[in-house]
């Protein structure tokens, strides 16, 4: 098992819940855990039942051992600014006229994949820094997620011409060296979030068993693995287990052909989670999804109340 593991999907599948319980899971079994969400419009809190005004700091302690942290732009924008921001304004000042909060702002936006760029690093940064055990990774919906994914490359690809494009710059030698050593500094970052994120993160897809989730499973995991990158457990999520209707018995009988369609195109690494019929908020029913995604010889049904 790896110390970081995320967890991704289409929007509504569920994934924000299993990460959730799975971050319970390794904070009750002794981890020191963080749970980070960097989707833009994360739900963390009101899974876990937290007042969004009861304290502004962050990471936040849930229970003994977890804590929550959701990554927003700002924190995207300051990172940034440690890393780059002084350096890069003391050189683009020179020749042009502008503020310094307006330069950071102007960079932050417009720059090609700075945002999922830093967002990749700053989770890198969490788990080598050393203080959590387990970070649990809750990302934004499949199609941003992939993006996400693919931007060290992608900056990798947009700084090839940038020696040659600066050192042309009518400005001061000096001003030229410390441009090219910014890039440098990029280029170094950017492969150290490409290694990251092959070596050191476990990739978790949570899906259903409906058609357009599981049509979609072949090309996500084929992007994946494109970028070096591998799968490593498929969670098909809210499967019918106790069918005492028509209605139940006609969506369960569906849901087991794209289970059978889903082993036969992934092979065994899937786990199968009931849906509930209630919905799961608050550490007690996470505690219900967890004992589902880690117990051993789980026959698929839910517990009794």
């Amino acid at each position: 098992m790896k110390d970081t593991v995320m967890f991704c999907g289409k929007g509504g599948v569920g994934k924000t819940t299993c990460a959730a319980a799975t971050a319970l899971h390794y904070a009750d079994a002794g981890l020191r855990t963080l749970i980070v969400s960097t989707d833009l419009t994360p739900s963390l809190r009101h899974i876990f039942e937290l007042d969004n005004s009861a304290t502004d700091e962050k990471p936040v302690e849930v229970s003994k051992g977890l804590y929550l942290d959701e990554i927003g732009h700002e924190e995207v924008k300051g990172l940034w600014e440690r890393r780059f921001g002084a350096e890069m304004y003391q050189v683009f000042s020179a020749f042009v006229d502008i503020d310094y909060p307006e330069f950071v702002d102007f960079i932050s936006s417009i720059l090609p994949g700075i945002k999922d760029e830093f967002m990749v690093d700053y989770i890198r940064v969490l788990g080598e820094a050393g203080p959590y055990d387990k970070i649990v990774w809750d990302t934004a919906p499949a199609g941003q997620t992939l993006g996400l994914l693919k931007i060290p490359s992608v900056v990798n690809e947009h700084l090839k011409p940038a020696p040659r494009i600066y050192s042309a710059l009518r400005s001061t030698k000096q001003a030229r060296r410390s441009v090219l050593d910014v890039i440098r500094g990029w280029e170094e970052l950017s492969a150290q979030d490409i290694s990251f994120l092959r070596t050191q993160v476990e990739f978790n897809l949570v899906t259903i068993a409906e058609a357009l989730a599981v049509r979609q499973l072949d090309s996500i995991i084929g992007e994946f693995r494109s970028y070096g990158l591998e799968v490593s457990t498929i969670l098909v999520n809210q499967v019918i287990t106790a069918a005492d209707s028509d209605f139940l018995s006609s969506r369960a009988e569906m849901q087991q052909g794209y289970i059978s369609e889903i082993r036969s195109m992934c092979g065994d690494n899937q786990r199968i989670l009931p849906m509930f019929p209630y919905e799961i908020r608050g550490t007690a029913r996470l505690k219900e999804v967890e004992r589902a995604l880690f117990r051993d010889g789980w026959d698929g049904r839910p517990d009794p109340p």
